[in-house]
């Protein structure tokens, strides 16, 4: 496939490595207001390329897009320590505004995957912005998210985190939503595996796991000033999804008519990806709990929708 990478900072040029690296890509496109700095990263990223795989890599223009299969935005303002991803809304607008209708010029064909945060209302911004079908822009989502609370769970219990099946879901951010109810490790429910291992999966363990996940990212921040890798993971996964044309189940973020009575949202649920982008949302079992949770995280995800569209249409 070919993929272009709009941003060359950390989330970009880490995204670009792995694309790279992992032969997910054959050809990688990376783009940066700051042609220097796309250029020393895509050169350094080929240098290490033979030692892996024969997969190319470039800094370009917009207008080497042409023909990409999918087309990464992470260029946006940087989240600073203290600061939420909501705060960013109004400078990751703007910046928007200004790199979409390029993509959409020159890869009118492509499908957008959005990791700017935040992600959720950007991804709605992108989709506006394009004029796309909704199933071809999608965000990140809580991927990320759902990986780090499967890696802590992992850790918990004892097993690879691979064996663990648990999700996140709604925004990709402070009101995400744990899936607990249904959460396995192996066929067993979380809590009858713990149990059969003598773990103790009590509430103030929950919240301590519930902790590592939501405030992952500040922690991250704070000791090294952004979160590259994982989000990097994130996105080679999804992109992996879409080449392979394998319908994986991932909890990316999309455009929703309508989740827990809240209309119009872009939000993270289950999500079948195939080639063409989603192919299917699914709406997963959740207990009474974790639907009024996940309608709170519409609601706010629906408020911040309303405030981008404003946004939007003041730059017009």
């Amino acid at each position: 496939m070919k993929i272009g990478v709009i941003g060359a900072g950390a989330v970009g040029s880490a995204t670009a490595f792995a694309l790279t690296m992992s032969g997910v890509a054959s050809k990688v496109i990376l783009i940066d207001k700051k042609q220097d700095k796309a250029e020393a990263e895509a050169m350094d990223i080929a240098h290490a390329a033979p030692f892996s795989t024969a997969g190319k890599i470039i800094a370009g223009s917009y207008a080497d897009l042409e023909n990409s299969d999918i087309v990464i935005i992470t260029a946006g303002a940087n989240q600073k320590e203290g600061e939420t991803r909501t705060d960013l809304l109004a400078r990751n607008v703007k910046i928007f505004s200004e790199v979409v209708p390029q993509i959409v010029h020159y890869a009118p064909q492509s499908l957008l995957l959005i990791a700017a945060n935040p992600v959720d209302i950007m991804t709605e911004v992108a989709l506006q912005l394009s004029g796309f079908a909704p199933e071809r822009v999608i965000g990140s989502g809580t991927v990320l998210d759902t990986a780090r609370f499967r890696t802590l769970l992992g850790y918990f219990l004892g097993v690879s985190t691979k064996s663990v099946h648990a999700d996140v879901l709604g925004e990709h951010g402070d009101s995400e939503v744990l899936v607990w109810s249904s959460a396995e490790a192996g066929t067993l429910l979380l809590e009858d595996y713990a149990a059969g291992v003598g773990k103790v999966l009590d509430a103030a363990k929950r919240a301590e796991i519930e902790d590592g996940v939501i405030n992952a990212a500040y922690k991250i921040i704070a000791g090294k000033g952004a979160t590259c890798y994982g989000i990097a993971g994130a996105l080679m996964q999804i992109c992996r999804a879409i080449g392979n044309n394998d319908y994986s189940i991932l909890t990316v973020s999309s455009h929703h008519s309508r989740v827990e009575d809240v209309d119009d949202v872009c939000l993270s649920l289950p999500t079948v990806i195939n080639r063409r982008g989603i192919h299917h949302v699914i709406m997963p079992k959740l207990a009474p709990h974790e639907h009024q949770a996940l309608k709170q995280s519409a609601l706010k995800m629906q408020d911040f929708g309303k405030q981008a569209y404003t946004l939007l249409q003041q730059t017009e």
